[in-house]
């Protein structure tokens, strides 16, 4: 029965086709701490799929955590053992997700105005495993967005078992707008994240949502135990490199974007060695240099041939001659 937390002051969310092994790999090159996510897998994958590519990591990603897509509490028990059993560090429900198809499924963001069924399901993935349960929530979805509900659900999940909450500061909209503009268009509230924060004290609250700068992130600790950043460190990866030494405490030195970009390089000789196509794992390093001289060189060099069969590893060496200069050759 599950009874730890991991209490990680940084992660990086879980992003459907975005936060895949890979990149995961290359952010743990820029932090050796901050806590990873693996994009949401449904527990029908898991169960009827490739079971053992959903389930795949490289053994440098810890910690790591899988989150789950589900609402059948026997499933979401028999793929949180699964989960387990490949050396997961951590198990995250998702409970956030306002998408047609997670709806159609009756899991993510739907699921919060079900109660019942999700404290049936969280009970049941803490009973089955030793790791951490957490989950990921909303402030509030369609009109069900008062704090009244929110701290209801939360409280049920509190009673359930979960020590750890990640709440995606806006509330979402099942119909009407779509996965992105729910992440875009419903106002950030802060404030109510930071309310539920007071209210259950020994709970850890993980605060997710338009977060893109590091003083940002540094803001946050005075409210909440944790930030989990998406598309701001997709989009712009060196975000994160003074998380070790800033929030962790770390004395190594802070590596260089040059210096990360040539580790990500061996692990991409490594992987095209295997057979995996180079615009599979060069997709991930295009924002790199974001806001260095150079950057959109680096990008339009990779971007536009990293897709032909004529080009492997030597590409991204090239993009980074011209972005370095002489120290990249």
């Amino acid at each position: 029965m599950s009874e730890q937390t991991i209490n990680h002051p940084i992660s990086i969310a879980p992003m459907l086709k975005w936060t895949d092994l890979h990149h995961r790999y290359l952010m743990r090159l820029i932090s050796s701490r901050a806590l990873l996510y693996t994009e949401m897998i449904t527990t029908g994958a898991l169960i009827h799929g490739e079971r053992e590519r959903y389930l795949a990591y490289n053994s440098e990603e810890h910690p790591v955590s899988m989150q789950l897509g589900g609402s059948d509490p026997e499933q979401l028990a028999f793929c949180s053992k699964l989960i387990e059993q490949h050396g997961y560090d951590e198990l995250n429900l998702n409970l956030g997700c306002p998408s047609d198809r997670v709806q159609s499924g009756q899991f993510g963001a739907c699921l919060m105005l079900d109660h019942q069924r999700v404290k049936a399901c969280i009970e049941a993935m803490i009973e089955s495993v030793d790791i951490p349960v957490t989950a990921k929530i909303r402030i509030g979805v369609d009109e069900h967005d008062s704090y009244e509900h929110l701290h209801a659900f939360t409280s049920m999940l509190v009673e359930a078992g979960c020590k750890t909450i990640i709440v995606h500061a806006r509330k979402a909209w099942l119909s009407g707008l779509s996965p992105k503009e729910n992440r875009e268009v419903p106002p950030l509230d802060y404030p109510t994240v930071y309310r539920l924060k007071r209210d259950f004290p020994t709970t850890l609250f993980v605060l997710n949502g338009g977060i893109e700068t590091f003083e940002q992130i540094e803001q946050q600790y005075e409210h909440v135990d944790g930030v989990m950043v998406g598309r701001a460190a997709y989009h712009n990866p060196y975000l994160l490199a003074q998380a070790d030494q800033k929030l962790y405490g770390e004395t190594t030195p802070v590596k260089s974007r040059h210096q990360i970009a040539l580790e990500y390089c061996n692990y991409i000789e490594h992987q095209c060695s295997k057979g995996v196509r180079l615009n599979k794992l060069s997709r991930h390093i295009l924002g790199l240099f974001q806001g260095e001289k150079g950057a959109k060189r680096f990008r339009r060099l990779i971007s536009e041939n990293a897709h032909k069969d004529s080009y492997g590893p030597e590409l991204i060496y090239k993009a980074l001659y011209f972005t370095c200069g002489e120290q990249a050759a």
